[in-house]
């Protein structure tokens, strides 16, 4: 008896555990710049990614691929979505379409859908910084310039709410800022 007590305290303890391991006390939001887009038609409003960055977009699925993104945001902009798109594939998961200065919609849909989860944002190099801000996060630098193509934020919003962000670089060197 005690044999089966002892069996069933393990099995419990491993469950809560696993239960624990797949549910975070915290939300993570990992926000990127879209990748290099192609510059040839200076009149071309909505451009498509350039062959460096397709090649980005890639290197940016192959750096959050272990992270189980619940979700996927981007802008309408081609650029945007074929950032977003290989993650996305490797997720089976839809992009999902944000308005690129709607920051509080896409903030509240983040915070009461995915709470406790991770999810990706990729913007442009005029918003991303006010995005992390929109979440509650410090802006890490001033600004970014047309070159910054590699930065990767991620915000983390704990469970008793503090904020954390960290930056990182990902992909080709290809930054203004450290």
């Amino acid at each position: 008896m005690k044999k089966i007590g002892i069996g069933l305290l393990v099995i419990l303890t491993t469950l809560a555990f696993k239960s624990i391991l797949a549910n975070p006390k915290e939300t993570v939001i990992y926000i990127v710049r879209h990748a290099e887009k192609d510059t040839s038609d200076p009149k071309n409003a909505d451009p498509d990614l350039n062959a460096t960055g397709k090649e980005r977009a890639l290197d940016l699925a192959q750096v959050l691929r272990k992270e189980k993104l619940a979700a996927v945001f981007s802008t309408k902009f081609k650029r945007t979505q074929q950032t977003a798109v290989p993650i996305a594939q490797h997720e089976e998961i839809p992009v999902q379409t944000y308005e690129a200065q709607d920051f509080k919609t896409l903030v509240e849909t983040v915070k009461s859908q995915y709470e406790n989860q991770k999810v990706l944002v990729v913007g442009h190099s005029n918003t991303i910084l006010e995005i992390a801000e929109a979440f509650g996060a410090k802006r890490p630098v001033e600004k970014l310039s047309d070159d910054d193509y590699d930065l990767l934020l991620k915000v983390i919003i704990k469970k008793d709410g503090t904020m954390d962000i960290k930056t990182m670089h990902y992909g080709k060197m290809h930054h203004s800022i450290n």
